[in-house]
């Protein structure tokens, strides 16, 4: 199946994928069941349309797609480095640059890591929790203070009304969309080949999509952000 032409001139796509980890210790760690399969699909497809793409990873299983230049991290504050690094080095072009959010990533990380593994009796049944960087409010507040904001799209995987959720975000974070879901319906969850989703731009609009396979979502997401850059 030949790949659509783009509309659009080249663009430079950020994206984030799978989960991060935050230990407790050398062998234990706060984290989510997200594979990264969707943030995957996302870059392989940016990729195929012949866009330059940098793809953040939490820790997961996946291959590389061709075609793009993947970093490897594993907490929220690595990949939150991580995205900054690839946004500063590719703002500095004369190309679009947009950033894809979908990583699922840890809002809270324990206060202290332990050096060595902790023994059942040391350990306390309450563990102390601090709030991790939010990395697209960053990326937004930190690339509109220099004049360079990228297009910026976020992820909202919830349960209950995922695009009231989504909403908001767009609204707070300054995001140009957001692609919402609730994990909760049949083949939408996480570690599953296909998604159910609704692209929700600032503007208000609702773009409700079908149940469809991750890399045709993907597909669909690159083909909005070209829209929105156009």
């Amino acid at each position: 199946m030949r790949t659509p032409r783009r509309s659009t001139a080249p663009l430079a796509f950020v994206v984030t994928a799978g989960p991060t980890r935050e230990f407790i210790d050398p062998v234990r760690f706060l984290s989510n069941p997200s594979t990264g399969r969707m943030g995957f699909e996302v870059a392989r497809a940016a990729a195929s349309r012949g866009h330059r793409v940098a793809l953040v990873a939490g820790p997961v299983s996946l291959k590389t797609p061709k075609g793009v230049a993947r970093v490897d991290v594993v907490s929220a504050r690595d990949m939150l480095a991580a995205v900054l690094s690839r946004l500063d080095d590719l703002g500095r072009g004369p190309v679009r640059v947009v950033f894809v959010a979908t990583a699922a990533v840890a809002d809270w990380r324990p206060a202290e890591c332990a050096a060595v593994k902790l023994k059942k009796g040391a350990m306390r049944p309450v563990l102390k929790l601090v709030r991790n960087p939010d990395i697209l409010k960053t990326v937004a507040e930190r690339r509109a203070a220099e004049g360079a904001a990228p297009l910026l799209v976020g992820f909202a995987a919830e349960t209950g009304d995922p695009v009231a959720e989504a909403l908001r975000k767009c609204r707070e974070k300054n995001l140009a969309m957001v692609v919402a879901n609730d994990v909760t319906e049949p083949g939408a969850g996480f570690g599953t080949p296909t998604n159910r989703a609704a692209l929700v731009r600032r503007d208000g609009s609702v773009r409700r999509l079908p149940l469809m396979s991750k890399a045709a979502l993907a597909r669909r997401i690159v083909r909005e952000c070209e829209d929105l850059c156009s």
